[in-house]
């Protein structure tokens, strides 16, 4: 069978059911494509800008978190014992014209209610749970890998020998204060959740503290253990806490896990804290398969 096409010219009806064939694996296959290449986080620069805006929102609230703990004294208690200098600790954030009414309470009032986590005192409460976790006497500290000769001496990591802010050196504050007292069962909770925290800075979890972030966040769950905080609540409160101190690494994994369907609200605090995730090496595969408009990074592992 031929089909005319005009009076001079036959074209074969086998031919054009071939053409036609091509043309629609062609358009299929693209149409896959671009299916694929969103699923992945490769979408046009306009949705990914409100995606971020949309999940940076949802990652790290504007009006900030209200932590299940009671700061109270500590700031007084880390001065007094000589872990925070308070002269040396007003001198950069006056220097930087950031020692407000608020920062002033948390180092040197008697009687702080909960503390609340925000985008603009997330580094100063990171610098205060530091102190904390340095100085507060714990086993995770005398007995953990910190103590481990294969790391050299534990007053060269970032977490010890960058603690320029104490009186003396900083080893002469290392787990010597008894500020936050635990229960056999509290500690035993306090390592376990410790173990299973990793920050996107290192590839160790908080029971390695060996940058300021781990120490931190070791003086955290102490505080938190301390203080009768469930373990669930413990684990959502480091997933906040740790997104507020890297927040490109978590709204990145915020996306990876929409890609997945699943919202960061109904995230598994755990999985996401987890080497999988939170590790350098976690994040890094997560972030190899999003791509983003250049984010605002995380603060580095010093003062």
């Amino acid at each position: 069978m031929k089909i005319k096409l005009s009076k001079d010219y036959i074209f074969p009806v086998n031919i054009l059911i071939i053409f036609l064939v091509i043309i629609g694996a062609w358009i299929y296959t693209k149409e896959l494509k671009v299916k694929m290449q969103q699923e992945i986080g490769i979408v046009h620069n306009q949705d990914k800008t409100l995606l971020l805006s949309s999940l940076e929102e949802n990652v790290l609230l504007s009006q900030g978190v209200t932590l299940p703990i009671v700061w109270g004294d500590l700031g007084v208690q880390l001065i007094n014992s000589g872990t925070i200098d308070s002269k040396k600790f007003k001198v950069i954030y006056e220097s930087r014209g950031q020692f407000t009414d608020e920062y002033k309470k948390l180092l040197l009032d008697q009687n702080n209610g909960k503390l609340k986590i925000t985008k603009e005192n997330s580094g100063y409460l990171l610098n205060l749970f530091w102190a904390l976790g340095l100085a507060n006497k714990n086993p995770i500290l005398e007995k953990g890998e910190m103590m481990n000769p294969a790391y050299s001496e534990a007053g060269n990591f970032a977490s010890t020998g960058g603690w320029t802010l104490a009186k003396g050196k900083p080893m002469d504050h290392y787990s010597r204060h008894s500020l936050v007292t635990l229960t056999k069962e509290q500690q035993t909770l306090v390592d376990k959740i410790s173990r299973g925290i990793y920050r996107p800075c290192c590839g160790n979890s908080t029971h390695f503290p060996d940058c300021n972030h781990g120490m931190a966040m070791l003086g955290l769950l102490e505080l938190m253990a301390s203080q009768g905080v469930s373990e669930q609540d413990m684990w959502k409160t480091a997933l906040v806490v740790n997104s507020y101190w890297f927040s490109d690494a978590y709204i990145t994994i915020a996306i990876y896990m929409k890609n997945k369907g699943i919202e960061w609200k109904d995230v598994n605090s755990e999985e996401i804290l987890g080497i999988n995730y939170s590790s350098t090496q976690g994040y890094k595969s997560v972030s190899s398969q999003i791509i983003l408009p250049k984010q605002q990074q995380g603060g580095g592992c010093n003062i």
